[in-house]
């Protein structure tokens, strides 16, 4: 009898030691989506038509809705042919700030590119898409 007791003690603590560590696990995602300070204007912009030769410079915008300044540390195009440039100034918040893609527009055709930025805000870097079709 002693034996069972032992037994039902023991499994009773070890099913209490399971259950911490997946509330710890929900306590960080519910951190983690809260800490998302970004709001794009646009993720995927389509430019539509544009003529073979002349670059297409498009402008994402986004806002600081948190309430520490965010960094942009990282901003880089899926290729050569994508120049960008963004805003190298800490974003307070309540602000915007911009990132540009410059798509060089070489040959004529469909084309999808993305721009990956990496910011102080956000544990993983934002994929912004840019499409069109060079005639």
């Amino acid at each position: 009898m002693i034996k069972i007791s032992m037994l039902a003690l023991a499994l009773g603590l070890m099913s209490f030691s399971a259950i911490a560590p997946v509330k710890s696990l929900i306590s960080e995602i519910k951190v983690a989506d809260a800490a998302s300070t970004l709001v794009w204007k646009a993720e995927t912009i389509d430019v539509g038509q544009i003529p073979q030769g002349t670059p297409k410079a498009i402008v994402y915008e986004f806002k600081n809705t948190g309430k520490t300044a965010v960094v942009i540390t990282n901003v880089q195009g899926s290729c050569g042919c994508t120049a960008t440039d963004y805003t190298k100034e800490p974003v307070l918040p309540g602000k915007t700030a911009k990132v540009t893609a410059t798509y060089n527009a070489a040959n004529k055709g469909g084309f999808t590119k993305t721009v990956t930025v990496t910011t102080s805000a956000e544990t993983a870097p934002k994929i912004l898409t840019l499409k069109g079709t060079v005639i």
